[in-house]
């Protein structure tokens, strides 16, 4: 098992959208307990959806009233409204090696639980198809794996906060992000390359 929610990047044009939140999520309704809501420790409310194979150990191992530190998938559709779709919990010290996902660590040391980048740190990795540095305003196009019976889903793009130079559009970047309530705000970032211009032949492999 790893020792770490976000795994290593295999490849130089490894599109990939993930990150951690910690906060408590709370069902819709009783009947819909794959949508509700994640909210933070400073009370802030973000949309969220729980991902079919998380359910399961976040009914029989979790107590949902107390705040988790969640692996999730970013998502924007609106501006300034953060969109996360629940994908996994990190938390060795009491789920131990009971989940499929991202779990590792001594069961007995609470301090397996903390990371070194801190909670809301998210990995984002794509095109950056928007900059504009004098309102911060960026936009990155990611691209997803092919389903199991072989389409493949749209790209997503994803709205954040930052600088990077207008020369650096439709390049490959590799970002890291810290959210703050419903915003998405770069801390640093790393230039891949640029991207191809005909028929997506530099294509990396989605998320």
């Amino acid at each position: 098992m790893r020792d770490h929610p976000i795994p290593p990047v295999t490849e130089p044009l490894q599109y990939r959208a993930i990150g951690i939140v910690r906060g408590t999520y709370t069902p819709e309704a009783s009947d819909k307990f794959t949508r509700g809501r994640l909210v933070d420790l400073q009370g802030v409310g973000i949309e969220a959806v729980v991902l079919g194979r998380v359910i399961t150990l976040m009914r029989r191992h979790l107590a949902l009233e107390e705040p988790h530190l969640w692996v999730v998938y970013p998502r924007c559709r609106e501006v300034d409204h953060l969109h996360l779709q629940i994908s996994g919990i990190w938390e060795p010290s009491t789920l131990g090696d009971k989940g499929e996902l991202n779990l590792s660590g001594d069961s007995e040391n609470s301090l397996a639980d903390e990371l070194s980048e801190g909670d809301d740190y998210f990995s984002i990795r794509g095109e950056l198809i928007y900059t504009k540095p004098e309102t911060e305003d960026l936009v990155v196009k990611v691209r997803q794996k092919p389903r199991n019976d072989g389409s493949r889903p749209l790209p997503f793009k994803l709205q954040l906060k930052g600088q990077i130079p207008l020369e650096k559009l439709r390049h490959f970047v590799s970002l890291d992000v810290r959210r703050n309530g419903q915003e998405l705000r770069l801390e640093d970032h790393e230039v891949i390359g640029p991207m191809s211009t005909r028929g997506g032949k530099r294509r990396g492999r989605g998320i």
